[in-house]
């Protein structure tokens, strides 16, 4: 069996009753809260694996592929929707939209994005065929509007 990193550090925060109860049920609530909170951060460069920095052998191989990948497909109308080198630039309008699709939810055009569904307990947006299994696997008990 590996060994267990140690935990130095306490993190708190207030939550809803109701989430609070739920959380208690969980055989390891500790584990399962580090593991969501890694999930919602995202995951680590698999170019330079978590370091920050690559080789420059790696970057110059890796940066045309990189480049040349900066579009994605709308999952509602299925066009060519840009994709930002760096996310700090963004509109505010664009900001949620692409935060939608870097957590790993649907990427969807500004016009898809704002004529699909929302869900009302993440505020994700939909298009009709993605809420039954989003429902499914974000949170069965959701609704969307």
């Amino acid at each position: 069996m590996a060994a267990r990193s140690p935990k130095t550090a306490i993190v708190a925060f207030k939550v809803e009753k109701e989430l609070a109860d739920l959380l208690d049920k969980l055989p390891n609530k500790s584990e399962f809260i580090r593991k969501a909170i890694a999930a919602q951060l995202g995951v680590s460069c698999p170019l330079c694996l978590g370091k920050g920095v690559i080789p420059r052998g790696l970057s110059d191989h890796f940066s045309p592929v990189l480049n040349a990948s900066r579009t994605a497909v709308c999952t509602g109308c299925q066009t060519s929707t840009p994709l930002p080198v760096d996310s700090s630039t963004l509109a505010s309008s664009d900001q949620e939209r692409l935060d939608q699709f870097f957590l790993g939810g649907p990427l969807l055009c500004p016009t898809c994005y704002e004529k699909t569904l929302t869900c009302d307990d993440c505020g994700w947006h939909l298009t009709p065929d993605q809420v039954a299994n989003h429902n499914m696997h974000a949170h069965p008990a959701g609704r969307i509007s």
